[in-house]
Parts: structure tokens; C-alpha cells; sequence
């Protein structure tokens, strides 16, 4: 296919259209198929019920295999085995936390969770990512610069200035910092192979382990250069002062993403997460232009070189930030947002369409592959909620005859006992949630016991509200071509 044809307009707006139009086609079918053929719609009801059952097994069971790893890897003396290796004292980390009028104390105390590492040598830099357009972005590098320069090898400083071609948000500052970074390592005589890039988050504290681990597996990875690195962020650093409604979707926002963390054919990296420098220059960092960093980084790198990209998990836990900005409402408008900001990265699958035919380096299975995982992750997204709790009273309703026949009779009560079966593994995560909340010493009193029980019976309204509803707004600007903007989501 010529690069003409691909760099078409009609062409590249397929690729944003054809997911969220599949979204509402999913949404929508039981109400223009039941007059018809509503036995296609009950069989698709049970079959798409049937696969969440199947996802809820599997979840339920890469989470508890995720867990033991943590439990036997925690146990490991990283920081003995690296003092043993070879290259290990080569190895220069930078640690780059963007950040956009986020609140002075909360990035003190993730600074302090790097002082607190174990790793054993003092090649570890510190690099502050600040926004020009941050009035008080310079009274804070002086702060901070002052309280912590003598804990790192070097404390830098980017200041971000946003471009009329870029979007603001982590992707154009990161890219702006680590830019810098690359001069500055070219300029110590530091070779790009030796040196690792960690993006943390202004709210995640990384455990003591975390760099000691990242360069041990790094050393016995062959193919390092071409491989990101993370540990599952789970959202439990304030996890009492949260509303209710707030708490348990970050109960499940951890348990999925522990889950993700054993599947390493499927990992993606989110949020918090490392690689080489080497990896970064060569794919020219980030896209300045887009929102949701994390898998768009994953692409552009896989892209470029197929296969050889992976995401290697490390099992540890990174504990950060759920939203909270003091109010119940004001909680609840702001995690809105951010899922709705997540959810936008459905315009990836825009960018791999585009990518499929210009990469022809890259197998067409493999990209075939990789994009049938984002349009399956994007899909289920928004749909679940609707096809799982409305769909299967619909023919009935709409056709009073096929409420007449076997199929329509027993269509309710069969989704009720295949969604009973999947709700059973919430057991499951409830136990895994206290565990791993003991983990990072946030302990679960006696008094608070009976709220955790309770918040299940809310999983449907707060599914719907803070999950399905944002990420369908996301596919629903897409399909029309309003763009959303990058906000910051407040953690007070």
C-alpha cells in the first residue's frame, strides 16, 4: 500500500472511527436485532457473558500467581546479587518525575522513597520535570534541589516549554527532560547502552528493592536494549482517606493490574515504568503530540522493531495515589476525568493502523496481533457494563414472542447464574486486596471491615459511573472528532 494512501485523511480516520463505532454497534445491537432475530442476540448475550466469566477466572488466577512471585521475590537479596555482576557499577539511573503543579509534599515524599533504596551505588540521578508555563515551578526547584542534591549523584532540572504542535501532558514533558538527559549523558561519556530511564509518577513511591531488582534484570537481559521494565502501581498510598465509591474502583484498578503483571506475553507497561536510554533515543522518545504516554512509547518501539520489544514485569509492588481532592463530588468529577483521559488511548489503535502498512520490517501477523489485544482491551471497556447488566432483558421486552420460547425464557436466568459464577471470584479479591495492602503497611482495621464487604454491592453503579460511562465519552469524542484536552488529576 503506498505511503500516500496511508497518509490520507479517509484512511486515518478509520482507524479512529472503527472502534468506537464497533462500541456502540455492541451497545445498541440488542435494540435494533431483537425485533428480528433475537435469538442472535440471546446467543450473543450468553457468549459475551461467557467470556467475562472466563476473564474473571483468569484474572482471579494471573493475580493470586502475581502475588506469590512478589511474596518469593521479596525474599531476594537483589542488592548482594548486583555487587557480584559484572557491568553493574556501569549502570547510570535517571529518574525522571514530570510533574504539573503537583503539590510540593507529595513529590518530597516520592523523592524520598528513591533515597530510601537499597541499591549500592551513587549513580543514580535525579531529573525534575517542570512546566515553563508553572508559576511556581521555579520556587520549587529551588527547594528541592537544595533539600536532596546531596542524595543523588546529580539533581537536574528540565523546564518544559509547550509548542504549538505538541499536547500538553507527560508525553511532551517527558520528552522535553529526557532530551536533556541524553545530552547530559553523551557529555559525562556515559554510553546510552549503560544508562536506564525510569519515569515515576509525582505520587508513586518505588519500593526499597526497585532499582537493585531493575539492574539485576537488566544485567541478564540479552536483549535489554530493546525491552521496557515495570513493577504493577497499585493504588493504595491513600487508600482510608478515599470516598467509598473511589476506594473499591481502586481496589479493582490494583487487582487488575497485578493481574497484567504475570502475563508477560500480554504486559504493557503503565504509569511508572523503565528502559534504556539507548531504546528511547532510537524511537526519538516520546510522541509529543498525543495523551495517554505509557502504551503509545510501547508501540513506537514495537513498530520500529518488532518482536524484539517486550515488557518484562518485575515483581514488586509500586504503591501510589488514587484521586482525591477532598470532597466526595469533586473526587468523583476528577477520577471521572482520569479514566476518561485513560480511556482516550484508544486513539492508539489510530496510530498501529497507520503503522501496519509502513512497517513492512515488521511481520503482519505480529502487528495483526497486537492489534487485535488494543481493540480488544478498548472495546471491552466501554461495553461490558451495558452488554453484562441490561442486554439480556431486552428481547423479551422488544419481542414479546420470543419471551415466549425456551430460549427467551431461560435467557435472564442464564446470564444471572454465569454473572454469579464470575462474581464469586471478587472473593478472591478481597482477600488479595488486604494482603497486599498489609504488604505496603497499610493495614485494614477491625471497624472497616464490614465497608469492604458492603462496597461489592455497589460494583455495578460505580462499574458504570467511574469505568464504562468515562471510556465511552472517550469513543464517543473520538467518533465526532472532539479531541479531549490533558488535565492533571488532583491528589490532595
Amino acid at each position: 500500500m503506498s505511503d500516500r494512501i496511508v497518509q490520507s485523511r479517509y484512511f486515518a480516520r478509520f482507524g479512529e472511527l472503527f472502534v468506537p463505532m464497533l462500541t456502540w454497534l455492541i451497545i445498541t445491537f440488542p435494540l435494533w436485532m431483537s425485533p428480528f432475530h433475537p435469538a442472535i442476540v440471546a446467543y450473543f448475550i450468553i457468549a459475551f457473558n461467557l467470556y467475562f466469566l472466563y476473564k474473571a477466572f483468569t484474572t482471579a488466577y494471573y493475580a493470586t500467581k502475581s502475588y506469590k512471585l512478589i511474596m518469593e521475590r521479596s525474599k531476594i537479596s537483589y542488592q548482594k546479587k548486583i555487587r557480584s555482576m559484572k557491568g553493574g557499577a556501569k549502570i547510570q539511573h535517571f529518574i525522571i518525575v514530570p510533574n504539573y503543579k503537583e503539590p510540593l509534599y507529595k513529590i518530597e515524599s516520592t523523592i524520598d522513597s528513591f533515597i530510601a533504596n537499597d541499591y549500592p551505588y551513587s549513580t543514580i540521578f535525579l531529573v525534575l520535570a517542570f512546566e515553563k508555563r508553572e508559576t511556581e515551578a521555579v520556587e520549587k526547584e529551588v527547594y528541592l534541589k537544595n533539600k536532596y542534591v546531596g542524595h543523588f549523584k546529580d539533581v537536574l532540572v528540565a523546564y518544559h516549554t509547550l509548542s504549538p504542535n505538541e499536547a500538553p501532558g507527560k508525553a511532551s514533558n517527558q520528552t522535553c527532560a529526557a532530551r536533556m538527559v541524553d545530552e547530559y549523558a553523551l557529555k559525562q561519556g556515559f554510553s546510552r547502552e549503560d544508562c536506564i530511564i525510569t519515569i515515576c509518577d509525582a505520587d508513586s513511591h518505588l519500593p526499597t528493592n526497585y532499582f537493585s531488582y531493575l539492574s539485576f534484570e537488566f544485567l541478564n537481559d540479552k536483549m535489554r536494549l530493546y525491552h521496557f521494565y515495570c513493577a504493577p502501581v497499585l493504588l493504595y498510598n491513600n487508600f482510608w482517606q478515599l470516598p467509598f465509591f473511589v476506594r473499591m474502583q481502586a481496589t479493582l484498578s490494583s487487582i487488575l493490574r497485578l493481574a497484567f503483571l504475570s502475563q508477560e506475553d500480554k504486559l504493557i507497561q503503565i504509569s511508572t515504568y523503565s528502559a534504556s536510554l539507548s531504546l528511547l533515543q532510537k524511537v526519538d522518545f516520546w510522541d509529543v503530540d498525543i495523551i495517554p504516554e505509557d502504551w503509545h512509547i510501547y508501540f513506537q518501539a514495537f513498530f520500529a522493531f518488532g518482536e524484539k520489544v517486550r515488557t518484562l514485569p518485575l515483581y514488586t509492588i509500586i504503591n501510589g495515589d488514587a484521586v482525591y481532592s477532598g470532597s466526595n463530588m469533586k473526587t468523583l468529577f476528577n477520577r471521572y476525568e482520569q479514566e476518561k483521559r485513560w480511556a482516550w488511548g484508544v486513539s492508539d489503535i489510530a496510530y498501529a493502523w497507520k503503522k501496519m502498512f509502513t512497517t513492512p520490517h515488521v511481520p503482519f501477523r505480529h502487528k495483526l496481533k497486537k492489534i487485535a489485544y488494543l481493540t480488544e482491551t478498548h472495546l471491552f471497556w466501554p461495553t461490558s457494563f451495558f452488554v453484562l447488566t441490561i442486554s439480556a432483558s431486552i428481547p423479551p421486552l422488544i419481542n414479546p414472542i420470543f419471551k415466549k420460547t425456551v430460549l427467551g425464557f431461560i435467557l435472564p436466568q442464564l446470564s444471572g447464574i454465569i454473572l454469579t459464577a464470575a462474581s464469586l471470584m471478587l472473593i478472591l479479591y478481597a482477600y488479595l486486596d488486604i494482603q497486599l495492602r498489609k504488604k505496603v503497611n497499610v493495614k485494614t482495621s477491625t471497624i472497616n471491615v464490614p465497608f469492604l464487604i458492603i462496597q461489592w454491592y455497589l460494583l455495578p453503579v460505580v462499574s458504570f459511573v467511574l469505568s464504562s460511562l468515562p471510556a465511552l465519552e472517550a469513543h464517543t469524542r473520538l467518533l465526532l472528532g472532539k479531541k479531549i484536552t490533558y488535565k492533571v488529576t488532583e491528589k490532595v
